[in-house]
């Protein structure tokens, strides 16, 4: 065997957690981008248009860098059935976006990691440690002190935001797979291409697709970096970390968005956020500590 086939796999949760920090920052950015062009554009012409600049920026940069070789085709089959997960969560996720009360889908949607965490162990072989699982609670019981939602009125859309969660949880653990044999070039690019195919099929289903205006364009364009970085940040951040690691970092997201709207929109404020956040930073600062502490005891038993 080669000395790189013999390597430890790379353990290092802190700078997972910076990159999740840059995920987390550019999927608020797409979110502010896109509730200022909801009246021009339907969803998913937002979303096709999305691609079509990241596919662009992918292209431009990979080429400028003279990474375009990097791009591989033995993965196909897992790239499409990653980006056809993915897409129908999004698809799921923005038709519950119109049925239930922001807060029922967000809570909905934060149950991603808890997938992430019960199914990691059996599709990466990732090891679930008690540490991870209390951390993954926190951050949903955080996430919950937000959201604060009412499930009394049953909702089909209920069951569709649920469905997108783990949609969700499947796309992130198809990506950590990827990581281990492609690169960030190769996984960004299959993603934008199919994702702009899957686009054009969904918003052309009608006939008519809304072409890009001069007040639409700089926010679709911010829109389509802010989607690209993040899911650079994403897959750098599960090349750095196991899958449980690094989801239950995503639970940030929550407070994060509800002090957007408390700044940017005039929303009230709400003290539970900042309590519900305050856990889920709790729940991510221990994990990444005890994370920290069992590589380093285990890099101390490899020396001895």
């Amino acid at each position: 065997m080669t000395p790189a086939a013999l390597a430890p796999p790379i353990h290092r949760p802190i700078a997972a957690a910076l990159w999740m920090v840059g995920s987390i920052m550019s999927f608020t950015a797409m979110a502010v981008a896109g509730r200022a062009i909801a009246g021009q554009h339907d969803t998913f012409e937002i979303m096709l248009w999305r691609s079509v600049v990241g596919f662009l920026l992918v292209l431009a940069v990979a080429g400028a860098a003279g990474r375009l070789g990097e791009i591989q085709t033995a993965r196909l089959g897992q790239h499409g059935l990653r980006n056809i997960v993915h897409f129908s969560g999004q698809n799921l996720w923005f038709w519950s976006l119109t049925q239930i009360p922001l807060a029922q889908l967000f809570a909905l949607e934060f149950t991603s990691p808890i997938w992430v965490l019960l199914l990691s162990p059996l599709v990466l072989g990732e090891r679930l440690t008690l540490m991870r699982v209390f951390a993954a609670a926190l951050g949903f019981t955080g996430a919950m002190i937000v959201a604060r939602p009412d499930f009394s009125d049953p909702n089909p859309a209920i069951v569709a935001a649920a469905a997108s969660a783990i949609c969700f949880a499947g796309s992130v653990m198809m990506t950590k797979k990827l990581t281990r044999g492609e690169s960030l070039v190769s996984i960004l690019f299959w993603l934008t291409l199919m994702q702009t195919g899957l686009g054009l099929l969904a918003a052309g289903h009608d006939g008519r697709i809304a072409l890009p205006t001069l007040t639409s364009l700089p926010w679709l364009c911010v829109i389509g970096a802010g989607g690209l970085v993040a899911h650079l940040c994403l897959t750098k951040a599960l090349s750095l970390a196991s899958a449980s690691v690094v989801v239950p970092i995503d639970f940030v997201r929550l407070p994060l968005i509800a002090v957007v709207g408390m700044l940017f929109y005039g929303e009230g404020f709400d003290i539970w956020v900042l309590i519900g956040g305050a856990v889920i930073f709790l729940g991510n600062g221990l994990n990444i500590r005890s994370e920290n502490r069992r590589h380093a005891i285990a890099r101390n038993v490899t020396k001895s």
